[in-house]
């Protein structure tokens, strides 16, 4: 297994791949990764299935996507935790964040494919989030972790600006 770390100095906001097995001496490519997310004190794995994206192109998607809640004070993004082939898949596995001038909510949510109006482009895959919702339809509260657009951004500048 080979150790991969996009980290920043901060504690605010971190999104990471850990952990990847590699291709060498296997006889087929790898087919999962582990990455990981935190938001202030909350920390959560995730796995990475790598049939349909590289490791490269799920931190290209990250990068674009932290640049997309940037760009506004009141915007919509999301980060893929997983993601097969949109063609043939049921559900992403992602973290949209809410951003509300300075504040920044992250949760956990699946977008379901079959339940959208148009195909899934994983360029853009805020498109497909819902409004931010702090209950869902039952009346639970959603889990969501707080952050702010300055610490998403000293992460995104640290980490990608390599």
């Amino acid at each position: 297994m080979t150790q991969t770390s996009i980290t920043s100095r901060n504690d605010g906001f971190v999104i990471e791949v850990i952990d990847y097995p590699t291709s060498e001496g296997a006889s087929s490519p790898p087919s999962e990764a582990v990455g990981r997310i935190r938001v202030g004190g909350f920390t959560e794995t995730f796995p990475m299935d790598l049939s349909f994206w590289t490791v490269d192109e799920y931190c290209r998607s990250w990068d674009g996507s932290l640049r997309k809640l940037e760009e506004i004070d009141n915007s919509i993004s999301c980060l893929i935790a997983s993601i097969t082939n949109p063609e043939t898949s049921n559900f992403i596995s992602c973290w949209p964040m809410y951003r509300e001038g300075e504040e920044v909510y992250v949760q956990n949510s699946i977008i379901f494919l079959d339940e959208l109006d148009e195909q899934f482009n994983p360029q853009e895959p805020w498109r497909y989030v819902e409004p931010r919702s702090s209950v869902d339809e039952d009346g639970n509260r959603i889990s969501e972790w707080l952050t702010s657009t300055s610490q998403v951004r000293r992460f995104r500048e640290s980490a990608w600006g390599r």
